[in-house]
């Protein structure tokens, strides 16, 4: 099945952090001072909610990326041009000059990359020009997905020789988790703040993993569903994500933090997943639930074909439970899924017709199919 794209196993050491003077004065109330904010990336998924967020609330921002996207979303954002990759076009050249040139930040957001030597790299550049670092990781870096509420303590694997090994998507995890590793080298301590969030969602998913029950069920009619309904599952808006991490700037909340949703008092299953998107959306769908082996001896997969789902049991029976009770108690909040499928939906709508075809078939299953596996269904006793 496809689960093991998205779960994966990670590198060692947790560096779980207390907040500092600075969080502890940002709690007394007081507003906090502007910050210098780096950003690595920017223009991807959760990037334009965090620069927007951080200018509303009067940061300097500055971003490094290509430059493809960048002047045309945020033309009054300065923008440093190169690539994470040094042997491409200029690489890193102009973050270098900058830097040689006296140039300081307060704080780095790392936005993207899973290849440990890109973080590395830049951690390395940038470790006497910036105060903090902060890399968005993932909650694919556990090896132990079978223990539910599992927190920041729980095992992760390792990945020492990534730069020697050849990426696939069964090793994001223990790269991811060496990203992790390089932050912590570069920036000891109080210096680094790591992210693991789990299936980010909303506005600007273009992987559609959080886009395919909303639009499916929005278009109505008999919806293949896996399951009975009461598997637990987790998300988090990309645009929650990019408040914690301003958030954890402002107040100087350092360490690791599981991030994703919805709050710890109000767990979100399958059922209540597919439900909301269909009073959101006002259709007229049905669910049909099917077990899980059947799907699995029909070829539909968990997660890739039947987002935001992973059998329970065995190896996976924690998955779905992750505790996020530290980022709540740091200060993570929630929209409602209610705004989470509403503004989704108004996002998908607003994609232009190649941008659509773009992202449609990155996950979900083909219409074609789930009628193929729904009437195996109801024929599975010989009609």
């Amino acid at each position: 099945m496809q689960r093991r794209t998205f779960i994966g196993t990670a590198a060692a050491g947790l560096g779980l952090g207390a907040t500092s003077v600075l969080g502890a004065r940002a709690q007394e109330g007081r507003v906090p001072a502007p910050l210098k904010i780096l950003v690595l990336g920017g223009t991807g998924q959760t990037g334009p909610h965090f620069i927007r967020r951080a200018i509303a609330h009067g940061h300097e921002v500055t971003m490094f990326n290509r430059g493809n996207r960048s002047a045309e979303m945020f033309p009054d954002v300065e923008c440093l041009i190169g690539d994470r990759y040094p042997d491409r076009g200029e690489g890193l050249a102009s973050l270098r000059k900058e830097i040689e040139g006296g140039r300081k930040w307060d704080i780095v957001l790392d936005t993207w990359p899973h290849l440990p030597f890109l973080v590395g790299l830049t951690a390395d550049l940038l470790k006497n020009a910036a105060d903090r670092y902060m890399y968005i990781s993932s909650i694919s870096v556990y090896t132990d997905n079978a223990t539910r509420f599992a927190d920041e303590s729980a095992e992760v694997g390792s990945a020492p020789n990534a730069d020697d090994l050849e990426f696939t998507m069964q090793l994001y995890g223990p790269f991811k988790a060496e990203c992790e590793n390089r932050v912590r080298r570069f920036f000891p301590g109080e210096r680094h703040t790591i992210y693991r969030p789990g299936l980010i969602v909303g506005p600007r998913d273009f992987s559609y993993r959080g886009v395919y029950w909303p639009v499916r069920i929005r278009d109505g009619g008999e919806v293949l569903a896996p399951g009975d309904g009461s598997t637990p599952t987790q998300i988090i808006d990309g645009r929650d994500l990019a408040e914690f991490e301003l958030l954890c700037m402002e107040r100087g909340h350092h360490g690791t933090y599981n991030v994703t949703g919805p709050h710890p008092n109000h767990p979100l299953d399958m059922k209540r997943l597919l439900e909301t998107c269909r009073r959101v959306s006002g259709s007229d769908a049905t669910f049909t639930w099917v077990p899980a082996e059947f799907l699995e001896q029909h070829g539909v997969g968990a997660w890739m074909n039947m987002p935001c789902w992973i059998p329970t049991g065995g190896e996976y029976d924690g998955f779905g439970t992750r505790s996020i009770a530290r980022a709540v108690a740091a200060g993570l909040t929630f929209r409602p899924l209610t705004e989470i499928v509403e503004d989704t939906i108004q996002w998908y709508d607003s994609l232009d017709e190649v941008e659509v075809e773009s992202v449609r078939h990155r996950a979900g299953i083909p219409r074609e199919k789930e009628t193929e596996v729904l009437d195996a269904w109801r024929n599975r006793d010989g009609g």
